[in-house]
C-alpha cells in the first residue's frame, strides 16, 4: 500500500508536466492571430526533432512535454485559427477546451451509469438540451461517439436492425447471411462517410437518387425509386448541409414519401443540423424532426474538441437493441447504460465539453454562434465576387462557399497560390465536374478582420 509520500511525489511529478503543458498550450493559442496557417515543417523534420529511436532509459515527464511541444510546433497547422477554412473543422470554444482538459485529468471511463455518476448526470443533461435545441422529438436518445462517421454508423446500425426486424429477421441472432436485403437510397451528392458506414454495416453501395444543381435530393426521383420497388426493408438517407454548397434536402416532402413506403429515414447533418438551433435559419431544416435518426458532429458547428460525434435516434429501444451488450462483470442500471447508445464500451467523457459549451453559450448564444458562421460565409462570398476572375458557384445558404477561377487549371493555380501565401487555408476540391476553391466557415472566433485578411490574401494570390 502506498504511503502519503508516494502520493505527494506523484502529484509533484504530474504537476510539473501539467504546468509545462499549460504554458505551451497558452503560447500556441496566443500565436494563432499572427502565425501563418499552414505548417512550417514536414513530418520528416518533426521526426528528426523528436528523435527516431526509442531510448533505453526514461525521461522526466516535464522534459517529455517540452520536447513534444518544441518539436511539433513547426509542424502544426493553425486549424483553430479564424482563417482556417479548409475543411468543416470548428475551433474549440474556451469553455469546451477547459472542460476537455478536466476530462483528461479526471480520467473517467464513462460507459456505465453507476460507475461514473458525474458524467452520467452531465450526459443526461446534455442529451436533453441538444434534443431541445435541435427541435427533435422528446425522448430522442443521444449517443456520444468519436465523430460524424461513427454517428452515421451508429444511427444506420439501428436503422438496419429495425427495418430487418419489421421484415421478420432478427439480425442480432441470425446475422445478415440469408436475410432479406436492405435497400438504402441516398442523394447523389451525399457525403462519402455515408457510403463508408454502409460498408462497415455490410450493406454495400447505396442506390443513388438524383440531386439538383445545389446538391439537394430531388423528391420526384425519390418517389420514383420507392414506387419501383416498394417491398422489403428500406432506409432513406437525407442530408442537412451539402459539403460543397451547404444546401439542405427538402425534408418534409422526402420524409413523408419515405415513410409512406415504410422506410426508416436517417439525416446526415454533420454540420448543418445545428441550423435548427437558430430562429433565423430554422427554415432550412423544416420537417427534419420527422425523421427517425440524425447524425451530427459537435466538433464542427458546436466547436467542441475532437472527438465528439452525436448519434441521435428517435426510438431509444431500437438504438439499444443495435448497440447494447451485457456482461456478468458489469454493474448495470435499470435506466440503461451510456454504452447502450454507442459502439464502444470504454470511452472518455465526451459529454463534459459538450455540456460546457452549451452552458457557456446558452440557447441564444448557440443561435448567435451559428448565425455568425453564416454571416462570415456570406461576407467571404460577397468579397470573392469582387475578386477579378473569381466566380461564386453556389447559393450561400449556410457556411459553405465554392469559387471557380476560370478553368480547372486556373482554379488549381489559385488554390496553390493562396496556400503559399499562408494567411489563410482554403482547400481545393471538385464539385459538379469542375475544380473549385472550397471555403468552410466553422470557427467561433472567425471575425470581420479574419475575413478582410483572407480576402486580401486571395487578391494577392490571384493578381496578375
Amino acid at each position: 500500500m502506498s504511503g502519503d509520500g508516494d502520493g505527494r511525489e506523484r502529484g509533484t511529478t504530474s504537476g510539473a508536466a501539467l504546468d509545462r503543458a499549460h504554458a505551451h498550450a497558452l503560447a500556441w493559442l496566443r500565436s494563432l492571430p499572427d502565425r501563418p496557417v499552414p505548417p512550417r515543417a514536414g513530418a520528416e523534420e518533426v521526426t528528426a526533432r523528436l528523435g527516431p529511436d526509442l531510448p533505453d532509459g526514461g525521461t522526466d515527464p516535464a522534459e517529455v512535454v517540452d520536447l513534444l511541444a518544441g518539436a511539433c510546433e513547426p509542424g502544426l497547422t493553425a486549424m483553430p485559427s479564424g482563417r482556417f477554412f479548409g475543411f468543416v473543422i470548428g475551433g474549440t470554444h474556451p469553455a469546451a477546451l477547459a472542460a476537455d482538459w478536466l476530462t483528461s485529468a479526471w480520467d473517467q471511463n464513462c460507459g456505465l451509469r453507476r460507475l461514473t455518476p458525474a458524467h452520467t448526470a452531465v450526459e443526461d443533461l446534455a442529451e436533453r438540451w441538444l434534443v431541445d435545441l435541435l427541435g427533435l422529438p422528446e425522448g430522442t436518445a443521444v449517443g456520444f461517439v468519436t465523430g460524424g462517421t461513427m454517428a452515421n454508423f451508429t444511427c444506420l446500425a439501428a436503422a438496419r436492425d429495425e427495418v430487418l426486424r419489421r421484415a421478420g429477421w432478427d439480425v442480432a441472432s441470425r446475422g445478415l447471411v440469408g436475410g432479406p436485403g436492405v435497400r438504402v437510397l441516398v442523394g447523389a451528392e451525399r457525403h462519402d462517410t455515408v457510403d463508408l458506414a454502409l460498408r462497415y454495416l455490410g450493406l454495400g453501395e447505396p442506390e443513388l437518387v438524383a440531386a439538383d444543381d445545389q446538391g439537394r435530393l430531388v423528391v420526384a426521383d425519390l418517389d420514383r425509386a420507392l414506387a419501383e420497388r416498394s417491398d422489403g426493408p428500406t432506409v432513406v438517407v437525407l442530408q442537412a448541409g451539402n459539403v460543397h454548397s451547404g444546401a439542405f434536402d427538402p425534408f418534409r416532402e422526402a420524409i413523408a414519401s419515405a415513410h409512406a413506403h415504410g422506410a426508416w429515414v436517417h439525416v446526415d447533418g454533420a454540420f448543418g443540423l445545428f441550423a435548427a438551433a437558430s430562429p433565423a435559419l430554422r427554415h432550412l431544416v423544416q420537417g427534419v424532426e420527422e425523421a427517425d435518426s440524425w447524425a451530427t458532429d459537435a466538433h464542427k458547428t458546436l466547436n467542441v474538441p475532437y472527438d465528439c460525434g452525436l448519434a441521435l435516434v428517435r426510438d431509444r429501444s431500437a438504438l439499444r437493441a443495435a448497440m447494447g451488450m451485457t456482461g456478468d462483470y458489469l454493474i448495470l442500471d435499470e435506466a440503461g447504460e451510456p454504452f447502450d447508445k454507442v459502439p464502444e464500451l470504454s470511452r472518455r467523457g465526451r459529454a463534459f465539453p459538450v455540456w460546457a459549451v452549451l452552458r457557456s453559450l446558452g440557447r441564444t448564444g448557440v443561435a448567435d454562434l451559428v448565425d455568425g458562421l453564416v454571416a462570415r460565409a456570406r461576407e467571404l462570398a460577397a468579397g470573392m465576387a469582387q475578386v477579378p476572375g473569381a466566380e461564386v458557384l453556389n447559393d450561400v445558404v449556410f457556411t459553405q462557399v465554392c469559387v471557380g477561377f476560370g478553368d480547372d487549371e486556373g482554379t488549381r493555380d489559385a488554390v496553390a497560390a493562396i496556400l503559399a501565401d499562408g494567411t489563410a487555408w482554403m482547400s481545393g476540391s471538385r464539385w459538379r465536374g469542375r475544380a473549385v476553391l472550397r471555403i468552410s466557415v466553422s470557427n467561433w472566433s472567425t471575425d470581420a478582420d479574419d475575413v478582410r485578411r483572407s480576402l486580401g490574401a486571395v487578391r494577392r494570390a490571384t493578381a496578375g
